[in-house]
């Protein structure tokens, strides 16, 4: 059987071969070219039966006249007899029989059933006529969910009968596509139907009925037999289908070996064969996705960045081409794989938002804090969600916007200003400067964005989110210690006491009874319940009560850390390998995507339940669960007067220059790497709405003084692939296609919605250990860092020759070219890295 591949019922008659492409002989396809051409074609018939079809082609033609009514009475007897088809059985099916095995013996009490006799070689009458109507066995075939919707069946039948002494041929094209009862192994409406029958030859018919197939399975050729009005039209459907053959040569490859089908086979419109019909209706491909790019909803490329010459042309031509797509922004959304990418990018941002607003606090005085940034967070992504252009970005806090909160709040500090009045009116001029921007159409300079600047700042992102998870992960030896020094045969001289500072109390153990000695074979924990006996102290009491603890092993925690960095890497093995499930062999196809959607849940959860039977008390997530701010001495509401002199507000543009120049570049240069045209978006683009909206949002989040926020790279590009979508795998062997994104808003507003209530989720989050989250993070920068042609390029230079994939432009770029290409995107890669660690990282938009 074929549907794009070839199948055979291996040796034995169980099961079907795995799918190939099929290898014919170039003698078949000749033999097969003279059928056509002194055989019985019938095209366009009328009929409604298979009987009545062999009844036609058999009594009513002409070519015909000269077999003898025996032959043809008998020709027409056996082609009407009832097919035996391989059937198609399920796993439990299959574990059914075997249970039953040992009944094949006609042992008593097993079940017996009579076996149909197969029929009489050259028999003239049937046991049993094909069947009109649909067996139970092909309703319930399950190789009908492999097959495409709207497909038909093509029957060839091909054999060796004694009584003949010349072949016949017949191909047959009805007018009408009819179901031929039991004829097919599915039921399906079939239209094509070849025949040859001969005297016994030697593998002859076998061939040419495989080149036939081969041939009704090739895109081209169909339309060939589907337009052909006479025979002429099919010898140059063959001519052309010859013209594409790749012929190999018999003593470099063993005909017995099965070719396994491509991961991506060319699209139809690609290959260079003339049309030999010249169809109109189907026209040219090029023309036709032309015309699908002209099309309402489909601009043509780069139409997002033409300037219109008018003030906010671009962001008016954004608003209509996004408005006719808002309903189904919201309607696309119901798909379960949307409910795996709104938890996974929910954590991944809870994540982020606690690491920035930690850092936030560390660098502002506390002034901005993990509040503030849950609160901004949910605001700022809220709203650019439901009125940007491109709601596939996540809005986050970034490290060069740190960077730059780090220097304004030690220069307010220097100079005696007020921090949060002074950024106000930053924000405000980088407000004014974007909508500037906005209204000259200053976005259309992203079309001078390379691939070099694009891969270049994503890589930069990428090993930012690697380099934070592995520094975090770091970082937990000094928080939790790990003692080196210990030695299980000077285990009688670890101790911790507490010592209190009030005279007279007495030195007790921590958590023991009052001893001389600790017992360190049972290491303590970082807190630990008070004590039922009044005769000791626990850490925290000890605390309490102004005590300190002395001893060798108050701080022996080795298990914390080891075992953080066990669900740290169990938890990114877990992300890649269950995303990678898609392609496995193992289960039903269903399965395969249902655990691909969820890997990261799945790796979250399951990392979670290691952690929770294990018992330590690993860093949590640590939420606010108080809508208060971080600082005390700063309100909700940021006043422009009142703290600093007069002068700071128009002091305050010249910083504000360089933030503006710093946000467009973020900005633009993530919504260009979302928006490449690899991943087929259908909606649009809208890079002067996005700069609109992060532009108003910098007003507000400024006025309340909580962070900025632009596009994040990493997570943005997180969001969309765990929105792909691809096509069901319905021929058998056939790969999925990347059909594009699952463009929506709602995602993006669930996650932010999310994040809003998170404040009152406290109690559920602080059982997700970090170390799990970290591990995240480094699955989202290693996904985004393979996801750029940078990464294949570096590969590139650690592989001989030989062992290089035959990668496109490997085929036209000489290899030094490539790799001294690659060695200064490097270079520039690492000055990036070198000035965002400094204190220069301000001008790092103007570097990129």
């Amino acid at each position: 059987r074929w549907i794009k591949f070839e199948e055979k019922v291996e040796d034995g008659g169980e099961r079907w071969s795995a799918p190939h492409v099929p290898a014919l002989p170039l003698h078949s396809l000749f033999q097969l070219r003279t059928c056509l051409q002194k055989g019985t074609m019938l095209l366009d018939l009328d009929a409604t039966s298979f009987k009545e079809i062999i009844d036609k082609a058999l009594f009513e033609q002409p070519e015909e006249a000269e077999l003898q009514p025996a032959l043809r009475e008998r020709l027409a007897a056996l082609l009407l007899l009832q097919p035996q088809h391989q059937p198609t059985k399920s796993l439990l099916q299959l574990l059914a029989e075997l249970g039953l095995s040992p009944c094949r013996g006609r042992k008593p009490g097993c079940p017996t059933r009579p076996l149909p006799l197969p029929p009489a070689r050259g028999s003239s009458e049937p046991r049993s006529q094909v069947s009109k109507t649909p067996l139970q066995e092909q309703l319930r075939n399950r190789f009908k969910k492999k097959v495409p919707p709207g497909a038909e069946a093509a029957h060839v039948a091909v054999g060796e009968v004694e009584f003949l002494e010349k072949p016949f041929t017949a191909f047959i094209r009805l007018r009408h596509g009819v179901s031929l009862g039991s004829l097919a192994e599915v039921s399906l409406p079939s239209r094509f139907l070849f025949i040859l029958l001969g005297p016994p030859r030697v593998k002859a018919y076998h061939e040419v009925g495989r080149a036939m197939a081969t041939l009704l399975t090739d895109e081209i050729f169909q339309r060939v037999a589907w337009w052909a009005e006479h025979r002429e039209d099919f010898m140059a459907g063959i001519e052309a289908f010859l013209d594409e053959l790749i012929v190999l040569p018999p003593g470099k490859w063993d005909p017995s070996a099965r070719i396994p089908p491509p991961s991506h086979l060319p699209a139809p419109r690609k290959r260079t064969t003339v049309d030999p019909l010249d169809q109109q209706p189907h026209g040219n491909g090029d023309k036709t996705a032309a015309g699908d790019r002209a099309s309402p909803g489909h601009p043509r490329s780069g139409e997002e960045l033409e300037r219109t010459g008018r003030l906010f042309g671009g962001l008016l031509r954004d608003i209509r081409r996004k408005a006719p797509w808002y309903g189904s922004d919201f309607s696309d959304a119901l798909h379960p794989q949307c409910l795996s990418a709104v938890l996974y990018i929910y954590l991944a941002t809870v994540t982020n938002a606690i690491t920035f607003g930690g850092m936030l606090g560390d660098a502002t005085a506390n002034m901005q804090g993990v509040l503030e940034s849950f609160l901004g967070t949910a605001f700022a992504g809220f709203i650019f969600c439901l009125f940007s252009g491109q709601p596939l970005t996540i809005l986050s806090s970034t490290g060069p916007v740190l960077v730059f909160e780090r220097l304004l709040c030690s220069f307010s500090q220097d100079h005696s200003l007020d921090y949060l009045e002074f950024r106000l009116w930053d924000g405000l001029w980088v407000a004014f400067f974007g909508v500037v921007l906005v209204a000259t159409e200053a976005s259309h300079l992203v079309r001078y964005f390379t691939r070099f600047t694009e891969e270049g700042f994503c890589a930069l992102i990428s090993l930012i989110f690697i380099y934070d998870s592995l520094k975090k992960m770091l970082s937990l030896a000094d928080a939790f210690p790990i003692n080196w020094q210990y030695r299980l045969d000077n285990v009688t001289s670890y101790s911790c006491t507490c010592n209190l500072s009030s005279p007279g109390r007495q030195v007790r153990c921590w958590g023991e009874p009052k001893v001389s000695m600790c017992d360190p074979s049972s290491p303590p924990t970082l807190s630990l319940q008070p004590p039922s006996t009044p005769a000791g102290l626990s850490r925290t009491q000890c605390l309490d009560q102004g005590g300190h603890l002395l001893g060798t092993s108050c701080h022996y925690v080795p298990d914390v850390t080891f075992v953080s960095f066990l669900l740290f890497g169990g938890t990114f093995l877990f992300c890649t390998l269950l995303k990678r499930f898609r392609s496995s062999r193992y289960f039903p196809v269903g399965v395969r995507k249902l655990v691909s959607d969820f890997a990261v849940i799945l790796a979250i959860l399951a990392s979670c339940a290691v952690d929770a039977v294990l018992g330590l008390e690993t860093p949590k997530l640590l939420v606010p669960s108080e809508l208060k701010p971080t600082n005390p001495a700063r309100g909700w509401i940021v006043f422009p007067f009142g703290a600093n002199p007069w002068w700071v507000c128009l002091v305050s543009a010249v910083p504000a220059v360089l933030v503006t120049i710093l946000i467009f570049m973020d900005q633009q240069i993530t919504a260009v790497i979302l928006n490449r045209r690899e991943y087929k978006l259908q909606k649009g683009a809208g890079f002067h709405l996005d700069l609109l909206c992060v532009s108003l949002l910098m007003v507000v989040t400024s006025v309340t003084g909580l962070p900025w926020y632009v596009s994040a790279t990493v997570i943005s590009l997180a969001h969309m692939e765990s929105l792909r979508k691809e096509s069901a795998t319905s021929a058998p062997g056939e790969h999925p296609e990347f059909l594009g994104i699952r463009e929506q808003r709602l995602t993006g507003l669930a996650v932010f919605i999310l994040m809003g209530v998170s404040v009152f989720m406290a109690p559920v989050l602080k059982h997700i250990p970090m170390p799990v989250l970290y591990g995240v993070f480094l699955h989202m920068g290693v996904t985004a860092l393979n996801s750029i042609q940078l990464t294949d390029r570096v590969r590139l230079l650690l592989m001989p020759a030989k062992h290089q994939p035959d990668l496109a432009y490997l085929r036209h770029v000489p290899l030094r070219r490539v790799h001294l290409f690659t060695i200064i995107q490097l270079l520039c890669l690492a000055l990036l890295w070198v000035l965002k660690s400094t204190v220069a990282a301000i001008i790092f938009p103007v570097m990129v």
